[in-house]
Formats: C-alpha cells, structure tokens, sequence
C-alpha cells in the first residue's frame, strides 16, 4: 500500500526528527567533551548513530511504498550544558518529545487505516520506551552520585564501554 500524501508528510517529518535526535545526541557528546567526560561522550555519540539507524528504518519503509523520503529543515541545535545531570535531562526530554511524535504518527495511521505502518510505529513504541527508561535511570544513578567526583568518574567509564548498536535497516 503506497503511503498517501498527509501521511507521507508526517513520515517525512519523523526522519527529520530522527535526523535531529542524531544531531542532538552529537551535540551532547561535544559538551562532555568540554567537561572531560571522555565515556559519557562516547555513551552520547554511540547514541547518536542509533538515531541514524532510526532514521534509515523510517526512510526505507517509505521508500518500499513508494514514497519519497524528503529531510525537511532541522532546528538549530543550541544546547549547552554545565552538568552531567543538566545533559541528560536534556536527552530525556528530546526522547519524550520523539516518543510523543511517533504516538502521533501511530494514531495518524491508525485513523487513516494504514495498517501497514503499525507494525513499524508498534517497535518504535516500545524502542522509546527503552529509550526513556535508560536516559531515566542514568538521571537517577547521576543524582545519587551528586557532587562525588569518584563516582562521577566510575559512572563516566562505565557508560563509555558503550558501543552503537548499528543494524541495516530492516
């Protein structure tokens, strides 16, 4: 079923997003580098080939319905941060602004009867909810950790073990 043109407009304004989430995430991992938090910096970037890798998934569901993926303009990203804390606050509230449009695009296709996004829209559903789950976590292991630098520092190597979960777009 080829999308139709309100819906194609909405999909096109979710790869955009997702384009920004990347680019949000790189920004993040910029200002960790500035604190000399080489592993949340890395635990940033590796999150922000992830939402590349979202971006890919919603650009090849269109282009196998023939649709035609279109990057719209990508806000200005202006983000500056004095904290750990302070950026992953930042994270979680780009992720919800992310999970709120794609419930968006769910109910749109539900409403249209494009049964063939659901599927799609149902994992990136629950891919958010790991999304927020993880951003929400690390905020609370950040506040008990406070001002503790030895704790920062453990927090800091640990979370840059991380390595991109980079998968072809399915």
């Amino acid at each position: 079923m080829q999308l139709n043109g309100e819906l194609e407009n909405a999909f096109n304004k979710q790869v955009t997003l997702e384009m920004e989430a990347s680019i949000v995430y790189r920004q993040l991992a910029v200002e960790m580098e500035v604190l000399d938090l080489p592993g949340i910096a890395q635990w940033f970037r590796a999150q922000s080939e992830e939402e590349i890798v979202h971006c890919e998934k919603f650009i090849k569901h269109m282009t196998d319905r023939d649709a035609h993926p279109v990057f719209q303009a990508i806000s200005e990203v202006n983000i500056r941060v004095a904290s750990v804390l302070e950026a992953f606050e930042a994270a979680l509230a780009h992720e919800q602004k992310v999970s709120e449009a794609i419930r968006d695009l769910y109910r749109q296709s539900q409403s249209e009867a494009d049964v063939d996004s659901l599927p799609l829209l149902y994992w990136f559903i629950e891919e958010q909810l790991e999304e927020e789950s993880t951003v929400s976590e690390i905020i609370g292991r950040v506040k008990l950790i406070s001002d503790d630098g030895p704790g920062l520092l453990r927090l800091d190597a640990e979370l840059g073990q991380r390595v991109a979960k980079v998968q072809p777009a399915e």
